[in-house]
């Protein structure tokens, strides 16, 4: 039986929050550990596919997931190795909070590259939303401008410019499986990370700490591709945006990385313009 719009709707806001929450435990992983960012891309990579491909035969969609991903599957492979790329690093230069701070652009980029590449109209709504957004972060950025590590920012920028195009090419191709290209996305990671890096060297204790992490990035992924399928690619966007206030919390929490009064106001109005954006689709 096939469900409603508004029910597809509604799974897929359910998703890209289940998927905003468990990104936004990225930078305490990359940071908890000594292991450089291409151990941590390497590790991470190879549980992640491996976590991904074990779900997949579980649920009998091996050869739907990896045999029929198409072009559209192997573009977000490569964007989202792209992407992987200076995330990881830009944990490294710069604070959780900078880089989910400027992740929080991302409905803008991803408006935009939906109305240039698919024609996707942006409703006002969430145009207001993506407004609000980028206002909380440049509050947020004018309250710590001194601190910010330009090469990190850069990278999370890249990477947020990453994400939003994978946003798109979902939906813009819905039926592009989900698991496929993101074990994918690992797998080309893999040699890179091993000439790179040093993956061999690390602690065992950090290897056990990077197989969780692998885990939940591999939770993030496909809920993120599952609910890019159901929803516009602003709101996507604006949905997964919802990391920014979550991070520098969590980072408080762990590292007691203290967020300034400015981190506070900027991610409330993040917060606040998802939740604008949103509300009539979900009520």
């Amino acid at each position: 039986m096939s469900r409603s719009p508004r029910s597809e709707h509604s799974i897929g806001v359910f998703l890209l929050v289940i998927s905003a929450i468990t990104f936004s435990t990225a930078g305490l992983f990359t940071k908890g550990v000594e292991a450089g960012s291409w151990e941590v891309i390497f590790w991470r990579g190879l549980f992640a596919a491996a976590f991904t491909t074990f779900w997949t035969a579980k649920r009998g969609s091996l050869r739907q997931n990896f045999l029929g991903m198409g072009y559209s599957g192997l573009a977000i492979a490569v964007v989202g190795a792209l992407g992987t790329a200076a995330f990881i690093p830009s944990f490294k230069l710069t604070s959780i909070a900078n880089v989910s701070l400027i992740y929080a652009v991302s409905p803008l980029i991803a408006a935009l590259f939906a109305w240039l590449f698919i024609g996707e109209r942006v409703t006002a709504r969430t145009l207001a939303g993506s407004v609000g957004a980028l206002s909380g972060v440049a509050i947020i950025v004018a309250g710590s401008l001194g601190e910010i590590s330009l090469t990190g920012d850069f990278l999370a920028l890249w990477m947020t410019a990453a994400m939003a195009a994978i946003m798109v090419i979902y939906r813009k191709y819905p039926a592009t499986p989900g698991a496929g290209p993101q074990v994918l996305q690992s797998l080309l990671l893999l040699p890179f990370a091993g000439m790179l890096g040093n993956p061999l060297n690390v602690e065992r204790a950090e290897i056990f700490v990077l197989a969780a992490f692998g885990l939940l990035f591999a939770i993030a992924s496909v809920t993120l591709a599952e609910g890019a399928k159901r929803i516009p690619s602003g709101q996507t966007a604006l949905l997964s945006a919802l990391e920014t206030p979550l991070a520098p919390v969590f980072a408080f929490l762990v590292f007691t990385e203290i967020p300034t009064g400015a981190t506070f106001l900027g991610g409330s109005v993040v917060l606040f313009a998802v939740l604008f954006s949103i509300r009539n689709k979900t009520q």
